[in-house]
């Protein structure tokens, strides 16, 4: 098992760095789970209209979790959970807005939630001693994410037509973006490799690549020679942009707040 980091050791840029990549790990999440939660009633069927209620609840359980490490960096986890700005948001941005179809949702349900289990999965073999004891859970919920939209993706890649030419489209516009993230390289992210929170660029990488490219070969895309967008946001680690205002109210729970008693 590797060492576990010592928080005190950290500088300055070591604990923005740190920081940086809960946020963005969090904030994902939270914004996975609103796109799942669009497609509640809109989904093919009933039973899959379903599954995307567990999901969208599994996404916001895992949220509130990675907020919650805050705590270890002194930092408030419900100012960063309820408080932000959408310029603040560090979610990935293919996330940014509402899917325009369910072959998009099924592209970010494999795509997006896979890259994000990637990057989960190289912060729970880390030194970071939080993420060690409470990324697994999730990974292990993640299963059935993974399951459901591999199972999905398959069935509208060899679906003839209309569906196969959004999927094909929406693997093509996300994953640019999508290993950009996985494979973020700037100083803030070569910071994290060096303390041991997580593995290098090159690795995580691999194991995206390597973790999708069945999938995305059924739509004649080979992950392997697309690449990474090359804009970049450093003080976010994403692309540049935002969500949009009504995801961030959305995810921020401005109304239910409004409903609040105390």
């Amino acid at each position: 098992m590797s060492d576990v980091l010592d928080l005190e050791t950290l500088d300055g840029p070591g604990r923005a760095a740190l920081e940086r990549l809960i946020l963005t790990l969090a904030d994902s999440k939270r914004l996975m789970g609103i796109r799942y939660s669009d497609w509640l009633l809109g989904a093919p069927s009933i039973e899959t209209g379903i599954s995307a209620s567990s999901m969208a609840q599994d996404e916001w359980g895992h949220a509130r979790l990675l907020y919650s490490m805050l705590k270890d960096l002194d930092r408030d986890p419900e100012a960063y959970e309820h408080d932000r700005a959408s310029e603040a948001y560090a979610s990935v941005s293919v996330l940014d807005d509402e899917m325009p179809d369910w072959a998009a949702v099924v592209a970010a349900m494999t795509l997006a939630d896979g890259a994000l289990s990637t990057v989960l999965s190289s912060f729970a073999e880390g030194t970071f001693e939080t993420a060690r004891s409470r990324v697994p859970k999730m990974l292990a919920e993640e299963e059935f994410h993974s399951s459901l939209g591999a199972a999905w993706y398959r069935r509208l890649a060899q679906a003839e037509g209309e569906a196969r030419k959004l999927l094909t489209a929406a693997t093509r516009s996300m994953l640019p973006a999508l290993l950009a993230w996985v494979g973020a390289d700037d100083e803030a992210a070569r910071l994290m490799v060096r303390a041991g929170v997580i593995a290098p660029a090159a690795e995580r990488l691999l194991a995206y690549r390597h973790a999708v490219r069945d999938l995305t070969a059924l739509v004649d895309v080979d992950v392997d020679a697309v690449e990474p967008d090359p804009a970049w946001d450093p003080a976010r680690g994403r692309a540049p942009g935002r969500p949009s205002e009504e995801s961030v109210e959305r995810a921020r729970g401005d109304r239910n707040r409004a409903l609040f008693v105390e």
